[in-house]
């Protein structure tokens, strides 16, 4: 065993369906503007723009049913979408062989500082601040697609206080899963315990502290959510 100079960090876990075993969470890739009618609602055209990533940190995974809200904003919304669970990787996968790598399945929450994220745009700044930001990945348990098949199609929606807001279907996806696989491994050696958040359909929209979250995907167990006060939010904004 290694020895370090500092307490090693925890390493981050998802939980598995039907297994007290858990999968260690390595890297967070998330795609941006994956549904036509998402892209549209931001203001871009799903027809001109190829794919593109951006990451949260492993650690900002939580499965706990909460959700604090964030310090440093007043705009936290919600968007719902299929996690799709690495079990190995490599550089330069086909698209052919790229449903191999994959694990299993679940549902989680690319929860955004949307006021910090328009500020960075607007500065031609990265977005991490309004991403990347601690506990913003809220996540149910992985599903092996042993049990569940590789999901292709089926309903997707997220209710705020038990009512409508995103409503969608994965067959709805722009760039499909072996494609996702495929282009991120022709920039990064992906591997096992890699997430892709594979995008949300159109319906976004802001919480309040209090909120309640439901999401769903036809075919796997329901998220829930729960927005509360951050016990050290600040009363000044640091700019």
């Amino acid at each position: 065993m290694s020895d370090y100079v500092i307490p090693q960090p925890a390493q981050p876990s998802l939980p598995v369906k039907g297994t007290n075993a858990r999968f260690p969470v390595r890297r967070i890739y998330c795609i941006g503007r994956n549904y036509a009618d998402h892209a549209v609602e931001m203001g871009h055209d799903p027809d001109k723009e190829p794919p593109f990533f951006f990451q949260k940190n492993g650690d900002n995974v939580i499965s706990s049913g909460e959700f604090p809200y964030p310090p440093q904003t007043n705009d936290v919304h919600y968007e719902v979408e299929m996690v799709v669970a690495l079990k190995s990787g490599g550089a330069n996968i086909s698209e052919a062989d790229a449903m191999q790598h994959v694990f299993g399945y679940g549902i989680g929450l690319d929860m955004t500082r949307r006021d910090l994220q328009g500020e960075m745009k607007n500065m031609g700044r990265p977005w991490e601040i309004g991403k990347a930001f601690e506990r913003s990945a809220p996540m149910g348990p992985l599903v092996p697609a042993s049990e569940t098949g590789h999901l292709e199609s089926g309903a997707i929606s997220l209710t705020v206080n038990g009512e409508d807001r995103q409503k969608g279907d994965l067959n709805q996806m722009i760039w499909k899963v072996p494609e996702q696989i495929a282009y991120l491994s022709r920039f990064y050696d992906i591997a096992s315990g890699d997430l892709i958040m594979s995008g949300t359909p159109a319906g976004v929209g802001p919480i309040k502290k209090g909120d309640v979250m439901e999401c769903r995907i036809e075919g796997l167990d329901p998220l829930n959510a729960v927005s509360y006060t951050h016990l050290t939010l600040p009363t000044k904004r640091i700019v």
